[in-house]
């Protein structure tokens, strides 16, 4: 039997306490815990639906610990968050929510999320959104980052969002080549932007969110901070607008 089932089996049974019975096991006959197994057997086969409530107990419990823990490090590492004046930020700055993406331009789901975000802050209105490139998919994802972020440094925040638009909706490898194409076919300083790719402070971005990404235990794009919440992985629009709202109804 495993352990986490003992406490709500014993509990069902209307025996004991999880500790008095720990206790008094030790202190019976062979017979008396026979007798002692036999009834819990045969309880859960009367009553196999006491089981699944018991698991069902402890996997919220469990999910609300793991939110308990996740907003503890959005609080944590809120500096970081959202006043890092490394990334770019868009949609309304003075919002009254904050929505901090981590993402990679080779990630399927963070493409599959990129219309429902734009969607969001465009029809929200209220919502200032931070991006926080982090490259975890390979050394295309790492050369796409870079050159977002070169773009956002030598040319400025539009010329980055025409970029990050570009590069979310791309088709094929992202080469040295065909991120080329890409500044050129935007009217973009293709070799300002590609001669600072590999500079010390691209670098830095990047290294930056590697480390805050290591502090909040995030693993995977797209990862979102949305006011305290932390969401791992794809939530789609309606999920996205409706957590806005909660939030503001927790603010009033």
């Amino acid at each position: 039997m495993k352990p986490f089932i003992l406490a709500p089996l014993v509990l069902a049974t209307g025996l004991a306490t999880a500790p008095a019975i720990a206790d008094g096991i030790g202190d019976m006959s062979d017979a008396e815990r026979a007798t002692f197994r036999q009834e819990i057997r045969d309880y859960l086969l009367e009553n196999p639906e006491v089981l699944i409530e018991a698991i069902n107990v402890l996997e919220a419990r469990q999910a609300e610990a793991a939110g308990q823990q996740d907003q503890q490090l959005v609080l944590s590492n809120a500096d970081a968050l959202f006043n890092s004046e490394l990334d770019w930020e868009g949609g309304n700055p003075d919002g009254d929510i904050v929505l901090v993406e981590f993402m990679d331009y080779r990630c399927g789901y963070c493409r599959r999320a990129y219309p429902d975000v734009t969607e969001l802050i465009e029809t929200d209105g209220n919502i200032r959104i931070i991006i926080k490139e982090l490259p975890i998919l390979g050394e295309q994802s790492v050369l796409a980052s870079r050159f977002a972020i070169s773009t956002q440094q030598v040319a400025g925040d539009d010329a980055y969002y025409d970029v990050h638009d570009a590069l979310m909706n791309f088709r094929g490898d992202y080469t040295e080549d065909s991120l080329r194409r890409l500044a050129e076919g935007l009217e973009l300083d293709a070799d300002a932007i590609m001669g600072a790719m590999e500079s010390p402070e691209v670098t830095a971005v990047i290294a930056a969110n590697h480390e805050l990404a290591e502090r909040m235990q995030i693993s995977g794009t797209p990862s979102f901070v949305m006011g305290d919440q932390l969401i791992r992985g794809y939530l789609p629009y309606e999920q996205m607008a409706d957590l806005a709202e909660e939030l503001r109804a927790a603010m009033n």
